[in-house]
């Protein structure tokens, strides 16, 4: 590994630490607002969310530099996985406040239904945000598996 790659992993390591910490601090937050929610229960899943995606994040920070994965996919893998935890985090909290995502979330949206075009647009972001943390989990699992088969 050259000193440019180095330093683009050191930075992307740090940009995962930095965003997870900003992300599960946001998920702290939001449990203040819980009463201000049309939907509490949402609400708490977005409190949830955003811890949870942070840790992930951070995780993610933590193995980067064990990735074995080409610099175009290191770039897609970052970019998803920023993509995914904040969206999911900003998606349940904008259901909350708006009382949607009945659709694609019965259990903490139940009893509670946003206009079409509400519903529309968290099962897109909803949608979106799984398919592009399958395709993490998947390259993470990818450059995990190909460092171990690496003769260093």
């Amino acid at each position: 590994m050259n000193n440019a790659s180095l330093s683009a992993v050191t930075n992307r390591e740090r940009r995962l630490y930095q965003l997870g910490i900003i992300l599960f601090l946001m998920g702290l937050l939001t449990g203040f607002l819980l009463p201000l929610m049309e939907n509490a229960r949402m609400g708490l899943s977005s409190h949830l969310e955003g811890i949870m995606n942070g840790v992930v994040l951070i995780v993610l920070g933590v193995i980067w530099p064990k990735l074995r994965l080409g610099r175009t996919a290191e770039r897609i893998a970052f970019g998803l996985a920023v993509f995914g935890t904040y969206t999911n985090w900003l998606a349940t909290l904008a259901a909350g406040f708006v009382g949607a995502g009945g659709s694609m979330m019965p259990i903490a949206a139940a009893g509670f239904e946003g206009s079409a075009v509400q519903e529309g647009l968290i099962a897109i972001a909803l949608s979106s945000l799984s398919v592009a943390m399958v395709v993490v989990a998947a390259m993470v699992f990818w450059g995990v598996w190909n460092h171990g088969n690496q003769v260093e």
